[in-house]
C-alpha cells in the first residue's frame, strides 16, 4: 500500500512540475512573404518516418517561450544529413529541459539544400533575426544557435558566416559535421549541400574550421570518440580553430556513444552532458 501511495505521489509531483513549466508554444513561418531563394525541390513534403520530415520547402520556427525567463534563447537545428530532420530527440524533446532553466527554446524546421548551399543558412540566420525581433516581447537578450550532426554544420555555419544583424551570441554543437574535407567529412551531408564535384572555393567556404575568426561566438561542443558517422576530428579541428582565435570554447568528448544520441536517455553520458551544458549556460 505504501509503495502504491509513493508512486501516486510521485506521479502527482511530476504532473505538478510539468504544469508549472508548461510551455507557451508558438509556430511561425520563417519566410511569411516568401523566401529569397529556392532549393528547387518540387516533391511534396513527407515524413521519412515519424518526426523525420523530408523534402522541406516551407521552413518554420516553433518557439517555446520560457516562463520567468533568464534572458537567454536558443534556436535548435536538428540533424539528418541535409536530407531529413530528426525533429524529436534533436529538437522538440529538449524544450521542457531548456524552459526549466529559464531559456526560451525554438526548433527550426529548415529547408533541405538539394545542392543549393545557401538555402539552409538563409533559414538559420532569418530564425535568429525573428528571435531578435521578438526579444522584448519574450524577454530575451542573448540568442544562441544549436545543432546536431548536419544541423551542427548548419549551426556552426551560422556562427561563422553571419551578417551584422544575425550573429548568434553563442553556439552549442552536438557531434557536428564541421568540415567538407573528404578525409573527415560526412560525405552524404557534403554531397547534398555542395554537390558531388564541388568547386574548391565551396569546399573551403563550408569547411567551418577554416572560417573561424575572433568574432565567432563562444562554443560548447560535444562528441563521442567512437562516432563512426561523423568522426570526432570534426569537433577537434573546430575547437582548435576557436582556441587559436581566442574564442571561448568548451569541448567534451565522451569515450563511447556513437552518433545521434541527442536527448535520448539511452546515451550513457546524458547526466554528464546535461550537467556540463547547464553549468556553461549559467556562466555564459
Amino acid at each position: 500500500m505504501k509503495t502504491n501511495l509513493r508512486t501516486a505521489l510521485s506521479v502527482m509531483l511530476l504532473w505538478s512540475v510539468t504544469m508549472l513549466c508548461a510551455q507557451q508554444k508558438i509556430e511561425l513561418q520563417v519566410w511569411p512573404d516568401g523566401a529569397p531563394n529556392t532549393n528547387g525541390i518540387t516533391e511534396a513534403e513527407t515524413e521519412k518516418r515519424e518526426n523525420r520530415p523530408t523534402n522541406i520547402t516551407s521552413p518554420t520556427l516553433t518557439v517555446y517561450v520560457a516562463k520567468n525567463g533568464n534572458g537567454k534563447a536558443i534556436v535548435a537545428c536538428p540533424g539528418g544529413g541535409y536530407v531529413h530532420l530528426a525533429m524529436d530527440h534533436e529538437g522538440h524533446d529538449m524544450a521542457a529541459w531548456f524552459n526549466a532553466q529559464g531559456i526560451t527554446y525554438a526548433v527550426l524546421k529548415y529547408r533541405m539544400p538539394n545542392e543549393h548551399h545557401d538555402v539552409p543558412l538563409s533559414d538559420a540566420l532569418q530564425a535568429i533575426r525573428i528571435m531578435r525581433e521578438h526579444s522584448q516581447e519574450w524577454g530575451i537578450n542573448k540568442i544562441g544557435i544549436m545543432g546536431s550532426s548536419a544541423g551542427g554544420h548548419l549551426a556552426s555555419t551560422a556562427a561563422t558566416h553571419f551578417t551584422e544583424d544575425s550573429r548568434p551570441d553563442f553556439q552549442i554543437l552536438f557531434y557536428p559535421v564541421i568540415s567538407m574535407d573528404l578525409g573527415i567529412c560526412h560525405k552524404g551531408s557534403r554531397e547534398r549541400l555542395i554537390g558531388k564535384t564541388p568547386a574548391d572555393n565551396l569546399v573551403t567556404l563550408y569547411s567551418n574550421e577554416l572560417q573561424v575568426t575572433a568574432q565567432t561566438p563562444p562554443a560548447f561542443i560535444m562528441h563521442s570518440s567512437d562516432d563512426r558517422t561523423v568522426p570526432v576530428e570534426n569537433s577537434i579541428r573546430y575547437y582548435q580553430a576557436l582556441v587559436k582565435n581566442k574564442v571561448p570554447a568548451s569541448l567534451h568528448c565522451y569515450p563511447i556513444g556513437g552518433h545521434g544520441w541527442g536527448f535520448k536517455d539511452s546515451f550513457k553520458y546524458k547526466r554528464q552532458w546535461t550537467g556540463e551544458l547547464e553549468k556553461w549556460l549559467r556562466e555564459l
